[in-house]
């Protein structure tokens, strides 16, 4: 990896750019210029990265032009990746999109890199790669190796999101909030970044109802997951959003077909030895994933490894993630990696 590439950051400002530009300068990302792009009130204000400070641009229809911008990463929202990634395309790029707009295209791949890199290929039908749902892709991560040993047939998830994942704003309102209950006027505290009061409380809905009584982020994370494993099993996700400022914890559920004996230990030690995942398994020593391990980690960590109690073909397991770094910048990067690795194969 001798070669450097011109590199853009859409959102630069927000809490996924800002954490992109951590984790270039942690895996010495191999920088040769660094374009940081976010709105008008942005624009001006500094970021660093690699020891080096770069001043935001605001982010226009012609601002990649004569840029030589080799990378894109977007992350400022899908209706700014439904404006602006093509212009980026455009002028030679591959975007990186961490929205959800170009998600279930069918022509874009979506890709978590530990589970189906070969499909990095296909960037080339569109410019553009797609990262997808923080849920998902810690979710998937940990199901790939299971899949592999016995065959997935059904997975019911239930997930406990950090309030981080609705933005800067979602932290700021859990803290103030916070801050009003020991103060005494709770009561008396806003909320507009989540529907409810989110100190003290947790709330079953993330993002928009659906026609079917499942939320978007729910069905996200039911479509997602078909398509980056190639595969058909059922899906059933409840997304819930806890008063944890940082990283998703997720129970997952996985039935197999009725044959299927699980061998825990089996599972075990197929999970610990997949790329990027930990087992923290031993719970009579109170030793399990927790989001205060998983924060500011590129590690996907997996625990409670059970049988079901009542069939041996179902398999219990609780995963955490820093959804700002697994589940966003750290994926988006892994892509750009394996981008790189293709392009110079």
């Amino acid at each position: 990896m001798s070669r450097k590439y011109n590199v853009a950051v859409v959102g630069a400002s927000g809490a996924v750019g800002e954490e992109l530009f951590h984790v270039l300068g942690e895996l010495d990302f191999p920088i040769a210029d660094l374009l940081p792009l976010a709105s008008a009130n942005s624009a001006g204000k500094e970021i660093e990265c690699q020891g080096k400070t770069y001043k935001i641009e605001e982010l226009t229809e012609t601002v990649f032009e004569g840029r030589d911008i080799d990378i894109a990463f977007f992350s400022a929202g899908g209706n700014i990746s439904e404006q602006y990634a093509k212009y980026a395309v455009d002028a030679g790029a591959v975007v990186i999109d961490n929205t959800s707009h170009f998600r279930m295209d069918a022509d874009v791949p979506l890709v978590v890199p530990e589970v189906n890199p070969e499909d990095i290929a296909a960037w080339r039908d569109t410019g553009i790669i797609a990262n997808p749902n923080c849920s998902t892709i810690q979710m998937v991560q940990a199901l790939k190796p299971i899949h592999d040993m016995y065959g997935i047939k059904r997975v019911d998830v239930s997930t406990y999101q950090a309030v981080s994942g609705a933005g800067k704003a979602g932290a700021e309102e859990l803290v103030q909030q916070m801050q009003d209950f020991f103060a005494f006027k709770l009561d008396e505290s806003e909320h507009k970044a989540f529907m409810h009061q989110i100190a003290l409380n947790v709330i079953p809905q993330i993002d928009a109802p659906q026609p079917n009584g499942y939320t978007k982020e729910e069905m996200k994370m039911v479509n997602e997951t078909n398509k980056i494993m190639h595969s058909n099993f059922a899906v059933s996700a409840t997304c819930v959003r806890v008063p944890v400022l940082r990283s998703h914890s997720e129970a997952v559920t996985i039935t197999f077909d009725e044959s299927v004996d699980v061998d825990v230990e089996k599972v075990r030690l197929a999970l610990s030895e997949f790329e990027n995942l930990e087992v923290i398994d031993d719970l009579e020593h109170g030793m399990y994933p927790m989001p205060t391990v998983a924060t500011d980690t590129d590690t996907t960590f997996v625990g409670r490894i059970r049988k079901d109690t009542y069939a041996d073909n179902i398999l219990h397991i609780w995963v955490v993630a820093d959804q700002l770094r697994v589940g966003a910048a750290t994926n988006s990067i892994r892509i750009a990696q394996k981008w790189i690795a293709l392009e110079d194969a």
